[in-house]
């Protein structure tokens, strides 16, 4: 019951964190990318676009993590150890595969879905 409870947090939070939820950059991983990139800023100014870009980075790959450590805890009778090695070269996989479908435009940012949404009230 606990693994399953864990499991359950860790596909939730990681559903959160990655770009799998289309709100979750403006409300989460723009905010942690910020307090990351701040301390990198008080070093030098130049250093915050690079910290920002680095920390959003690491907060959706975190996101993939938990969804994969999660789902692997739910699905899995008996989960062995987690390699964190597998974990990140399938959350590189997730990466690659969530920009794919966005390059194929199978996939819309969340700006143009929210444009739809304000032409669909607009219109009604």
């Amino acid at each position: 019951m606990k693994r399953k409870f864990t499991g359950a947090a860790l596909v939730t939070i990681g559903f959160i964190l990655s770009p799998l939820s289309w709100w979750n950059d403006l409300v989460i991983n723009v905010p942690l990318a910020y307090l990351f990139s701040y301390p990198f800023s008080l070093l030098d100014e130049q250093l915050f676009l690079p910290g920002f870009i680095l920390g959003y980075w690491l907060s959706n790959l975190l996101g993939f993590l938990m969804l994969h450590w999660g789902g692997k805890r739910l699905l899995q009778p008996n989960p062995n150890t987690i390699s964190i090695r597998r974990s990140l070269v399938i959350s590189m996989i997730y990466s690659i595969i969530v920009i794919t479908l966005v390059l194929l435009n199978w996939l819309s940012p969340p700006t143009e879905m929210l444009e739809q949404f304000k032409q669909g009230v607009t219109h009604a």
